[in-house]
């Protein structure tokens, strides 16, 4: 799960990268070239894609977090005493 946000954080942030790109590129014909909303297209997906991120990092380490209480419970459950802090 947090792979997946992880590649949608970094495909916003690619995107929004892209849209500044484009704030900064000189007018063609046929093109929209309103570099203000180019540029609030840009931060609106630079935020998104952050906040993603954030929250693929916040997952991994609730899943690390599940594992070893799962881990612990199985240790416990077969008399053996849970590793110390610090060592697996």
């Amino acid at each position: 799960m947090a792979r997946n946000l992880y590649i949608l954080g970094a495909t916003l942030i690619l995107l929004s990268a892209a849209s500044c790109g484009m704030a900064l590129a000189p007018p063609h014909p046929g093109l929209p070239s309103e570099a203000p909303t180019w540029k609030t297209i840009g931060l609106f997906l630079l935020l998104g894609g952050l906040a993603i991120s954030l929250l693929g990092t916040l997952t991994a380490l609730f899943e690390q977090v599940d594992r070893r209480a799962q881990l612990n419970r199985m240790r416990s459950r077969r008399g053996q005493a849970p590793p110390r802090r610090g060592v697996l």
